[in-house]
C-alpha cells in the first residue's frame, strides 16, 4: 500500500468523484472497477483500505443521504420518484436501506427528519442551535454578511481530498502550495484558496464527510498522486461575504441556507464551497474573511447582480494582488535564494528555519542562535507579497514568550525600533522595515541591502537581550 499510495489515491479519488456525480446511474462493482482499471476483487480491497467503507455501503449511503438532503427542504416530493431516480428497484428495498441508515422509514423521516437526525448525532438544517428564530437569523445575516446572487465563472483548481475531521485542512493547503510552487502552475494573478464540500453535513456524520482543499491553477494538470484537478463549473450562486470567527462559520452556512429558502430560491445539485481571502492568524481579531457559495437553479425568481459574470480579481478588498511583472513563484524563488545566502554566510552563527509559504500574502524564514534558543526567541525576515516590503522582527516561540519580552521592552525607555501595539494582534515583539521598494532585477545588491539592515537590527537587539 505504501509503495503505490499515489496511484491508489489517484484512482480511488477518480471513482469517488464519479460516484458523487452519477448517483442515479449504474454503479456496480464491475462497472466502477473498470473505471479504476482494477480487477473487481482487487478494486474492492483497495477501496475498503483507502475509504474505510465497503463500496456497496458507500454507494448506498451516498444515495440515501442525497434523498434525505432533498427531503429536508422538499418534504412534499414523492418518495417513489426519489427511490427510482437513485437506483432502488422497489419501494421495499429503498425503505429497508433507508431505515437501516436512519433508523426510521422514509415516510416518517419526511415529517420528523430534523428531530431524528439530532437523535443520531447529526445536526440537521435548523436555526435552533445558534439562533432562536428565523427573524434572528435574518438580523444576524444583515449585520454580518453581504449576500448577492451571482453567476460565477469556471474555476480550474488543484485539489487534495480528505474524509473525516476538518483538522487536516491546514496541512493539506501547505502541501498544495509546495506542489504548486514546484510545478509552477499556481494562478497567482487570480489566486484563490478554496474548500469544496462533497457531502451535506446536515445528513452525513462528521467522520464520513468528504471535502477537498483547492488552489487556483492557470493550466490543466494531470493527476499527481493525491493531487488532482477539480473544476468548478460556471453557474448561478448565492454568495455570502463574511468576516467572522471560526466558531461562527457553521452559523454562517446555516444563515445562508435560511436566506436561500426564505427568498424562494431553489438549491442546485452542484458544488458548495468556501473561498478564503486572508490568513486568519494575521487578522487583529483572528477572523476569517470568506465567501460562502451555494449553487442555485437559474429560475425566473433569480435576479442577478449588476455584474453577470463576476471577475474575482476586480474586488480589491478581497483579492491579493501582486505588483506588475512579479508573481508568487518569483517571490518564493528569491526567498529561497536569500535563505541560501544567509545559510552560506552565517552557517556557524545561526540556525535557519524553513521558508513559510502557506499564504499567498507573505513568506518568511527565521534565524536563531543557541543563546536565543534558550530564551525561546528568534529573528524573522519577512516578505510582504502585496506591498513587496521586506521587514525583520524579533519574535518568540509562543504567545507567552512574546508577551514576556514585549512587557520588558514596553516598561523600558528603549525605543530604537517599533514595538508592536499588542502581542494579542501580532507575531512580532519588535520590528523594522528594511527594504520598502526592492528591485528584483538587481538581486545581488538587494540581498546585500537586506543583509546589512538585518544584521544591524539583529546585532543591536542581541546586545540588548544579552
Amino acid at each position: 500500500m505504501n509503495e503505490s499510495r499515489p496511484e491508489y489515491l489517484k484512482r480511488i479519488n477518480f471513482v469517488l468523484d464519479f460516484i458523487e456525480k452519477n448517483l442515479d446511474a449504474d454503479l456496480s462493482l464491475e462497472y466502477l472497477s473498470e473505471k479504476a482499471n482494477y480487477s473487481p476483487y482487487h478494486f474492492h480491497r483497495v477501496f475498503l483500505t483507502v475509504v474505510d467503507e465497503r463500496l456497496n455501503q458507500f454507494v448506498n449511503r451516498k444515495r440515501i443521504e442525497r434523498i434525505a438532503s432533498i427531503l429536508l427542504v422538499k418534504p412534499n416530493i414523492p418518495l417513489k420518484d426519489l427511490a427510482y431516480k437513485y437506483g432502488f428497484n422497489s419501494d421495499n428495498s429503498f425503505s429497508r436501506a433507508f431505515k437501516k441508515y436512519y433508523g426510521v422509514s422514509p415516510t416518517k423521516f419526511k415529517s420528523e427528519g430534523k428531530k431524528i437526525l439530532s437523535k443520531i448525532g447529526i445536526e440537521p438544517f435548523s436555526s435552533e442551535k445558534y439562533i432562536c428564530s428565523i427573524n434572528n437569523s435574518k438580523n444576524w445575516t444583515k449585520v454580518n454578511a453581504q449576500i448577492t446572487i451571482k453567476e460565477l465563472p469556471e474555476l480550474k483548481l488543484a485539489s487534495i481530498s480528505h474524509i473525516g475531521e476538518f483538522d487536516k485542512v491546514g496541512n493539506m493547503f501547505h502541501r498544495l502550495m509546495e506542489w504548486g510552487h514546484q510545478k509552477r502552475v499556481l494562478d497567482t494573478s487570480n489566486f484563490k484558496a478554496i474548500t469544496v464540500y462533497h457531502d451535506n453535513p446536515n445528513v452525513t456524520q462528521t467522520s464520513k464527510l468528504r471535502f477537498s482543499t483547492c488552489v487556483t491553477i492557470k493550466e490543466s494538470i494531470k493527476t499527481d498522486g493525491e493531487i488532482r484537478q477539480l473544476t468548478l463549473n460556471m453557474g448561478v450562486y448565492a454568495v455570502g461575504h463574511f468576516e467572522i470567527k471560526a466558531e461562527e462559520i457553521s452559523k454562517a452556512w446555516k444563515s445562508m441556507c435560511i436566506c436561500v429558502i426564505e427568498n424562494g430560491h431553489e438549491f442546485r445539485d452542484g458544488d458548495y464551497f468556501e473561498i478564503y481571502y486572508n490568513d486568519h492568524r494575521t487578522h487583529p481579531e483572528q477572523k476569517f474573511i470568506i465567501d460562502i457559495c451555494i449553487p442555485l437553479e437559474k429560475t425566473n425568481n433569480i435576479k442577478l447582480g449588476e455584474t453577470r459574470n463576476v471577475d474575482f480579481s476586480s474586488n480589491e478588498k478581497n483579492n491579493n494582488q501582486y505588483k506588475k511583472n512579479i508573481n508568487y513563484h518569483q517571490l518564493i524563488d528569491y526567498m529561497k535564494e536569500l535563505r541560501a545566502f544567509f545559510h552560506k554566510e552565517y552557517e556557524t552563527s545561526f540556525k535557519l528555519g524553513n521558508i513559510y509559504r502557506e499564504s499567498p500574502d507573505y513568506s518568511y524564514f527565521s534565524l536563531t542562535t543557541e543563546k536565543l534558543k534558550k530564551q525561546k526567541l528568534k529573528f524573522v525576515i519577512i516578505l510582504d507579497h502585496k506591498t513587496l516590503c521586506f521587514s525583520i522582527c524579533l519574535s518568540g516561540q509562543n504567545k507567552s514568550i512574546r508577551k514576556k519580552y514585549w512587557k520588558i521592552f514596553d516598561d523600558s525607555d528603549w525605543n530604537k525600533y517599533h514595538l508592536a501595539e499588542s502581542i494579542d494582534n501580532s507575531l512580532s515583539i519588535i520590528d523594522q522595515t528594511i527594504v520598502k521598494e526592492p528591485n528584483f532585477n538587481t538581486k545581488k545588491s538587494l540581498t546585500e541591502k537586506i543583509e546589512k539592515e538585518s544584521m544591524k537590527f539583529i546585532t543591536e537587539l542581541r546586545d540588548i537581550l544579552e
